[in-house]
């Protein structure tokens, strides 16, 4: 690639306050005592997202197509030289408990209530069942999460050598799009984002005034910086044409349980639930335990419902070697992508991005249960066993859905997919643990793109 020397006059910065509209998970790539999978924190003991994910996001986002492009925008590295990327991301800091970036060493107390959370952060306990009903071989596992509702700061910056840089825009308008997620598990329900403020300015070196306000910039995220301005995307930049939107709004028949992996001192069973941060005044606090339901128990669900469908739309009944579940199942394949095949086949990851719901405050009721003998009606030892299931019949909860839409060019994908939505919403399909003994089933309806189906 040929040498160039550009003189990139101008900057483009931006600050972006954004939120987790569900739950993330910024992997640190270790493990420990408590989790296979803990997230990535900070000097302070708090999590935070490194401005090497965030370029990583919005570097797919942008799909800018052409190497030229690419190199120009970020950078490359070959064995005749390189030339490093002109655009900049700090890390993401979360937002403490006074409404300030906590960008730095801090003096953070650890008897404080609002950072006491954030030192046991919540576990999520994962368990992959398979086209049996039981667990499948090395498919239990567990990954720590970061609150929903929690707020993080950081700045992009841009050097160009043009003074209205619509490269700037579109990289701004990626974090206002649906479909962005950032983190591990985002076909899993984690990982979405919402932008709170996105303060903008754009100035010329060439000038004195502009120059002299670069110099002047504060690099701590807590410091204001009065050029900024408040900017908003076009709605152009901010659609997903790609993508067909699914809602299903679901009421609970009565009782659904899903399982946090833990008991409590009154049931060997207790549902999952989290709390949420909540933003009053600037300021955030925690509210008391919400009813979580996984994107993870309703996308397994899903799956093997789908690929039921698809086998039975081809008339590939028990009996014919054609009849596959899992990821040999062309369906579940397409939406769900599928695990690498022992070095025989590359894996492929999903089309379909589903997003963990967080109810109301938790309504719950135990249920004891024993374990009869059929010879003599009596009890048998050590069967005698409590659970926890929440009753949630005045609550409605909204799941969206979202698909690429090449996958479903395939009319068979579609329609296995479709019915397997609607089988959900007819009750035909309960979700969570204990359906077999009457839990999970919701009825409700299906939009596809704002409109029923």
């Amino acid at each position: 690639m040929e040498k160039e020397n550009k003189r990139y006059e101008y900057r483009h910065i931006a600050r972006i306050v954004v939120e987790a509209a569900t739950p993330i998970a910024v992997g640190s790539g270790a493990s420990d005592v408590v989790t296979d999978s803990p997230v990535v924190k900070d000097i302070n003991g708090l999590p935070y997202i490194p401005g090497t994910s965030l370029a990583g996001v919005i570097r797919h986002a942008l799909d800018l197509g052409r190497r030229e492009d690419e190199t120009n925008f970020f950078g490359y590295h070959d064995k005749d030289g390189g030339r490093g990327s002109r655009i900049i991301f700090t890390d993401a800091v979360m937002i403490g408990k006074d409404g300030l970036a906590v960008d730095g060493i801090c003096q953070i107390d650890p008897s404080d209530d609002f950072y006491g959370w954030y030192r046991e952060l919540p576990v999520r306990n994962h368990v992959r069942i398979n086209e049996h009903g039981v667990n499948d071989r090395n498919g239990k596992f567990d990954n720590e999460v970061v609150y929903m509702g929690t707020r993080f700061v950081f700045e992009i910056e841009l050097l160009s050598d043009q003074e209205n840089d619509s490269w700037f825009d579109k990289t701004l308008a990626m974090l206002y799009r649906n479909t962005m997620r950032i983190g591990g598990g985002t076909r899993c329900g984690y990982g979405k984002m919402k932008v709170v403020s996105c303060l903008r300015v754009d100035l010329n070196l060439t000038e004195a005034s502009d120059l002299a306000t670069y110099i002047k910039k504060p690099s701590c995220l807590s410091e204001k910086w009065t050029t900024f301005a408040e900017w908003q995307p076009s709605a152009a930049d901010v659609r997903d044409d790609g993508w067909i939107t699914y809602t299903l709004r679901l009421q609970p028949q009565d009782f659904f349980l899903f399982g946090s992996g833990f008991g409590d001192d009154d049931a060997d069973n207790t549902p999952a639930v989290e709390r949420v941060v909540e933003w009053g005044n600037g300021k955030p606090c925690f509210s008391q335990q919400r009813t979580l339901v996984p994107a993870s128990s309703v996308k397994g669900a899903l799956a093997h419902r789908t690929a039921y469908n698809y086998n039975k739309q081809n008339r590939l009944f028990i009996g014919n070697e054609n009849a596959c579940a899992g990821d040999d199942n062309p369906a579940v394949a397409a939406v769900f992508g599928s695990a690498d095949g022992d070095g025989q086949s590359r894996g492929s990851r999903g089309n379909i991005i589903m997003s963990d719901v967080i109810g109301k405050e938790k309504c719950d009721k135990l249920f004891f249960h024993v374990k009869n003998d059929y010879f003599s009606g009596g009890t048998i030892d050590g069967a005698l066993f409590q659970e926890k299931s929440v009753f949630g019949r005045d609550t409605i909860y909204e799941e969206e859905i979202l698909v690429r839409k090449d996958v479903l060019e395939d009319t068979g994908v579609r329609e296995a997919l479709e019915q397997s939505l609607k089988d959900i919403c007819s009750g035909l399909l309960p979700l969570g643990g204990c359906v077999g003994r009457g839990n999970g089933f919701f009825t409700g309806e299906l939009l596809k793109d704002g409109g029923k189906i």
